[in-house]
């Protein structure tokens, strides 16, 4: 069975936090492969970027994605930069995807200064419109709904997604 929900969406959507409260309500488990991928190799993302390089985390992830999305039925959180792979988009056909759609000002906002956040070297905020503009339609192709997060709370967001998937 492919995950009860796979929440997608940017740096600063609230994927991570929004998925606790979906897996709270629902009493499943949740899992976010950032997380995964820090669990099995024993390093933070940033110093996977630093050390390694974008396409070796690319891998990582791809991989932590593949494993999620096969063994995992609760509440599944991607990685921003997880749809961009064209294997990730056809996995998450066969699962109910909610994009979490932030705009440019309330992602500036939650991310801050972007500190370990590799995508975001240099100008915070010109990087954070380049990965919206370049994402959101990707995000936008795998979704089965969309949520809007700006000036809502997480408990608003997880309610919506509650409503929708119930």
């Amino acid at each position: 069975m492919p995950p009860r929900v796979v929440l997608v969406g940017p740096m600063g959507a609230g994927k991570t936090t929004v998925a606790g409260l979906l897996g709270d309500a629902w009493d499943v488990p949740v899992r976010d492969t950032d997380a995964d991928i820090v669990a099995s190799t024993g390093r933070e993302i940033s110093d996977i970027f630093v050390e390694s390089g974008e396409d070796a985390f690319r891998e990582l992830e791809g991989a932590a994605v593949t494993a999620a999305l096969a063994e995992h039925e609760g509440v599944l959180a991607l990685g921003g930069g997880a749809v961009m792979r064209e294997s990730t988009r056809e996995l998450l056909a066969e699962a109910p995807v909610v994009f979490l759609r932030v705009g440019l000002t309330d992602a500036v906002k939650r991310v801050g200064l972007g500190v370990g956040r590799p995508m975001l070297l240099g100008n915070v905020r010109s990087r954070i419109k380049t990965l919206l503009d370049e994402r959101t339609p990707v995000y936008e192709s795998v979704a089965t709904h969309v949520v809007e997060t700006d000036n809502r709370t997480p408990d608003e967001v997880a309610a919506e997604i509650l409503e929708l998937l119930a």
